[in-house]
């Protein structure tokens, strides 16, 4: 593995940044065509199936759509090291209704933490761990 120039990484962290926060065209400029996700979902289910530009871009856009403002914010500066970097972050939104099971009621605020680690290759991110509080997210939609 090559080391990560921190501007480019930072470039990078930014961008991903800004993807989640709703960017969803800067998939195709920021993962590689192998990008894979390593997570559990919500429903119990691996992220197997999260591939690529695509498949990152519909992961974040439904992940997205119970919170129609959801911002993320990074937490805690990002950790490089090598080909890795990790960041620990904090979402925010205001929950829209549709989320499956829950019973928060529309306007609810819902906040909730995690950790990406990427490994970044030929200048993309090419696997992606994901990290989040879910438990406390699904407690605050009252979905438990």
């Amino acid at each position: 593995m090559t080391s990560v120039p921190s501007t480019d990484a930072k470039t990078l962290l930014d961008a991903w940044l800004r993807l989640w926060n709703g960017d969803l065209f800067l998939a195709p400029d920021i993962v590689s065509d192998d990008f894979r996700l390593h997570s559990v979902m919500t429903d119990g289910s691996d992220g197997s199936s999260v591939r690529g530009a695509d498949g990152l871009a519909s992961y974040v856009r439904a992940g997205r759509s119970p919170f129609p403002d959801l911002e993320f914010a990074i937490e805690v500066p990002p950790l490089f090291d090598g080909a890795y970097l990790s960041v620990r972050w904090t979402a925010t939104g205001t929950y829209g209704g549709g989320f499956p099971g829950a019973e928060a009621p529309p306007g609810t605020v819902v906040t909730f933490t995690g950790t990406d680690t990427l490994l970044v290759r030929d200048g993309r991110f090419a696997e992606y761990w994901l990290n989040s509080d879910s438990l406390h997210m699904l407690r605050q939609l009252k979905a438990l």
